[in-house]
C-alpha cells in the first residue's frame, strides 16, 4: 500500500508503505506505544512488544507499521479480532487496538494509509467490520476516526467492584 506524503521542506512527496512490523521495527515500535499509552511502564511495552515478535502473544492478532521511502517509522496500527464490539451487528469484528502516528507525521496521510491497511487486513479475516475505541475526551482521536469513516455508536462508562 502506497501513499504519498509531503515533504516537511516544501512541495516534494514521500512514499508512505505500509508493512507488517518487523523485529528490527522493536525499538520504534516501542517508543511509540510508550507515546500512545503512557499510563503503562516501558518495561510493560517491551514485554508486549517482545510477545508479540516471538509469536506468544494472544493479541495483538496484527500490527501495521507505516515507514517512509528509507523505512524510518511514521505510525503504527495494532489489530485484534473480537467476538463482538459496541454498535455492531457481526459476530467477528476487526477491531483497531492502537493507531499512532507521531506529531511530526500527522496530517500527511500517514494516519488514512494505516487505515487503509487496517481495512484491508481485516476483510482478509472474514471481516464486515472495523471497531476501535477511543477517550470522550481525546478530541484529536475522535476527529481523527471521523475523518476516516467511523461512525461513533456510543459513549461508555466502565465500572468494577471488587470482592
Amino acid at each position: 500500500m502506497k501513499a504519498k506524503l509531503p515533504s516537511d521542506s516544501g512541495p516534494l512527496r514521500r512514499t508512505i508503505r505500509v508493512r507488517p512490523v518487523a523485529p528490527a521495527d522493536a525499538a520504534h515500535w516501542l517508543s511509540m506505544r510508550c507515546a500512545l499509552w503512557p499510563d503503562g511502564t516501558v518495561e510493560e511495552h517491551q514485554v508486549d512488544v517482545q510477545a508479540f515478535l516471538d509469536g506468544a502473544a494472544a493479541e495483538p492478532h496484527a500490527v501495521l507499521f507505516a515507514v517512509d521511502e528509507v523505512d524510518a517509522p511514521l505510525g503504527f496500527a495494532e489489530l485484534s479480532i473480537r467476538p463482538c464490539a459496541e454498535g455492531c451487528v457481526s459476530q467477528r469484528v476487526a477491531y483497531l487496538e492502537g493507531w499512532f502516528v507521531p506529531q511530526h507525521a500527522r496530517r500527511r496521510g500517514v494516519g488514512g494509509a494505516l487505515m487503509r491497511g487496517a481495512e484491508a487486513w481485516a476483510r482478509a479475516q472474514g471481516c464486515s467490520e472495523l471497531a476501535s475505541d477511543t477517550q470522550p475526551d481525546n478530541e484529536i482521536s475522535r476527529s481523527a476516526h471521523a475523518a476516516l469513516g467511523f461512525d461513533e455508536v456510543g459513549l461508555v462508562v466502565c465500572l468494577r467492584k471488587r470482592l
